[in-house]
């Protein structure tokens, strides 16, 4: 049943994803309508296919690695909402959204992975390990996003048309949802990788910075600490602090797939 749910709620989606892209192409104010609530539903699908996940294996964290993909969509699409709600702007879905289509998708029709690990440490450091983590990917995704969104709009503006993208946020808008994004995004991205060590050193005894997925992890956290530190200090902002934010992005993509090849942390088919 669980995963009707989630098929259910990837129908709702589509819907959102017909949004995104329509957007980039013409405006369609029925779809624009229709494109929220269609959204909405498919959120509470998808928690009723993540909370059934739940009663079912009777273990929260052997839910959360088996639904890993879908998780992710959804606590993404908790902080596509919260954006809305804050700044009345759905613009970001146009880029945010379609992540969280493909990631529902994969969830919804692939075989679901599991997260390769010992019963020793399926309890409350692994499940913060992953809440923490998962909540800094979303952060992450979410200020890429707006630093697509920025270099568009700086584009439009520079070139005076009006363009298919008239109804962005204005710059400082858009600028504002990704450093605040980045401010929410890095502390649960440290905890999450603080508790991962744990895991780790109570499951193998060490931790081994060779590993894939061990490495990429750190540099994702020092591109973050980057990004906030030019922020801070130099003031980089606008253009620059987009590109800082598209390359985090990169960086984040390579580590969750590092995932299925990683000798200490894998994702193996369940």
């Amino acid at each position: 049943m669980p995963l009707l749910w989630l098929r259910v709620a990837l129908c709702f989606y589509a819907v959102g994803l017909a949004y995104a892209l329509l957007a980039l192409t013409r405006r369609s104010e029925l779809l624009n309508r229709i494109a929220l609530p269609a959204m909405s539903l498919g959120m509470v699908f998808h928690f009723v296919s993540l909370t059934e996940a739940v009663l079912l294996s009777g273990h929260l964290t052997a839910a959360w690695v088996d639904n890993s993909e879908s998780l992710l969509g959804f606590v993404s699409m908790v902080f596509l909402v919260v954006v809305y709600l804050v700044y009345r702007t759905s613009s970001l879905g146009i880029v945010v959204f379609p992540i969280v289509f493909l990631l529902t998708f994969i969830a919804a029709t692939g075989t679901q992975p599991a997260l390769f690990v010992t019963p020793v440490v399926k309890k409350g450091w692994l499940v913060a390990h992953i809440a923490l983590i998962f909540t800094g990917y979303a952060a992450l995704f979410l200020s890429f996003g707006a630093s697509l969104l920025y270099l568009a709009q700086e584009r439009r503006l520079k070139s005076k048309k009006p363009g298919l993208l008239a109804r962005l946020p204005a710059l400082e808008t858009i600028d504002e949802i990704g450093y605040r994004s980045l401010l929410l995004g890095f502390p649960f991205m440290t905890l999450g990788l603080v508790a991962g060590t744990v895991v780790a050193q109570s499951t193998y005894g060490r931790v081994d910075f060779l590993d894939p997925k061990i490495a990429l992890s750190v540099l994702m956290w020092a591109v973050y600490l980057v990004m906030l530190y030019t922020r801070w200090n130099s003031g980089w902002r606008g253009r620059r602090a987009a590109l800082m934010a598209t390359l985090a992005f990169a960086v984040a993509i390579v580590a969750w797939l590092a995932n299925y090849f990683s000798g200490m942390h894998r994702f193996i088919s369940s």
